[in-house]
């Protein structure tokens, strides 16, 4: 008869990485026009780097494209259609370890109409 001896099983080593438990804000920004979005980023980016903290971003995210298909006439003619696009662009910026002066000066901003802009701490 033969003994299997069983191995002490070790528990997963888990990294300690600095920079995952330091504070940051996550800045979503969205815009149907890609021109407004590039303007919002370079003023949030420049407003950020002023106050003296450290910018991962803008990464761009993928457009979101949305089709509609309309009926062009109103009551017989269904081959008559119209197509409408609508793309939403939105980018990614994250600030690493924000002093109290850059969250002062990112509420402070005044962005341009059109433009949303979704914070997390």
């Amino acid at each position: 008869m033969t003994e299997t001896k069983k191995k002490d099983s070790q528990p997963a080593k888990v990294k300690e990485n600095n920079e995952d438990f330091k504070q940051r804000i996550r800045i979503k920004i969205k815009a149907f026009d890609h021109k407004i979005i590039d303007q919002s980023t370079r003023i949030i980016v420049d407003t950020a780097l002023r106050a003296g903290s450290q910018i991962y971003g803008p990464i761009p995210l993928p457009t979101e494209k949305k089709k509609y298909t309309v009926n062009s006439s109103t009551f017989v003619h269904k081959n008559s259609r119209d197509q409408y696009e609508m793309r939403i662009h939105k980018r990614l910026l994250d600030i690493i370890e924000p002093t109290a002066k850059t969250v002062e000066a990112l509420s402070s901003l005044g962005l341009p109409a059109g433009v949303d802009v979704e914070i997390k701490m």
